[in-house]
């Protein structure tokens, strides 16, 4: 595998030195950061400090709340936020009609505005359809593309989902490319390959020129508005995985690229799925909708 950057010549291990703490393993297997007052030193491992990546909480409303409520929504979050949040990204990916109304009130604030879905196409006769070059004209800087409920009530194929990853990406906006297992694909040993292949098919011929410009999202989709949640131990194994995967597509900004949680992140589990190494983040679904069940979430990833 080609190695990282940032990864240091391997030199001999001293009698002083301790092996790496099993918290700071990363999906290539190297060190990834001190720990809180512990010194820099190179041992039989390969010495990485993990690229400080910005954790991203993203809200999706889904087909929830009228423009109106949204509005009055937002003004509640802005004022329980207050004017800093510290090094944390945070998100709203609204339905298309609430974009012009929240883009004035979000300006400016911590929030950022996103989509749920785009065309492949940039113009013309196609009915319904809205551009990416529109989504970013009323405020828009993130899509979701390729979510499990696109993939499965508007039967969106791979191909399709590759094409709207460029569209987004051609418009200057950033993909969150969503990927993830059934339970029937999970309980036959095919949660690794389903995923991987999803992901190699989706970003094929797909070059990022920096690792903020993509998002990927694990959702376990017998986990999306079931209740069920995976372990933080599966959530993490999955995440490793995927940045694998994009270790092979990408060696030199895999390590950097965010991977958010997305099968029902609620308050009570979010501390502990936000502290695994290869989780970034989360993409909330029904938390989201609640201005105290989102501000926990937010608060557990600070």
């Amino acid at each position: 595998m080609t190695r990282p950057r940032g990864v240091g010549r391997r030199t001999p291990r001293t009698a002083h030195e301790h092996r790496p703490d099993p918290r700071r393993i990363c999906s290539y297997g190297k060190l990834l950061k001190r720990l809180p007052g512990e010194a820099a030193t190179a041992g039989s491992s390969y010495v990485i400090l993990m690229p400080m990546t910005t954790p991203l909480i993203a809200g999706n409303w889904k087909m929830n709340k009228l423009p109106s409520e949204a509005r009055a929504w937002l003004e509640r979050l802005l004022a329980t936020l207050g004017t800093s949040v510290g090094n944390i990204e945070i998100l709203l990916n609204v339905p298309f009609t609430h974009l012009p109304l929240l883009a004035g009130l979000a300006s400016g604030t911590p929030v950022k505005l996103g989509a749920q879905d785009v065309s492949t196409h940039s113009q013309g006769a196609y009915t319904g359809e809205v551009s990416a070059a529109m989504l970013k004209d009323v405020g828009a800087s993130y899509v979701i593309v390729g979510h499990s409920e696109r993939r499965n009530y508007h039967h969106e194929s791979d191909e399709m989902i590759n094409g709207k990853i460029r569209a987004v990406l051609g418009a200057g906006m950033k993909p969150i490319l969503c990927i993830g297992e059934s339970e029937g694909q999970r309980a036959a040993g095919q949660a690794n390959s389903v995923v991987i292949k999803q992901l190699q098919a989706d970003l094929a011929g797909i070059f990022p020129t920096a690792p903020e410009e993509l998002v990927i999202a694990y959702e376990p989709i017998w986990a999306i508005g079931t209740g069920k949640t995976a372990t933080k131990e599966d959530a993490q194994e999955m995440s490793a995985t995927i940045r694998r995967a994009l270790g092979d597509l990408y060696p030199h900004h895999a390590e950097a690229i965010r991977i958010l949680y997305g099968g029902s992140m609620k308050p009570d589990n979010a501390a502990e799925l936000l502290a695994e190494p290869d989780i970034n983040g989360g993409l909330i679904g029904g938390a989201s909708l609640d201005i105290e069940a989102f501000f926990a979430i937010i608060r557990a990833a600070q």
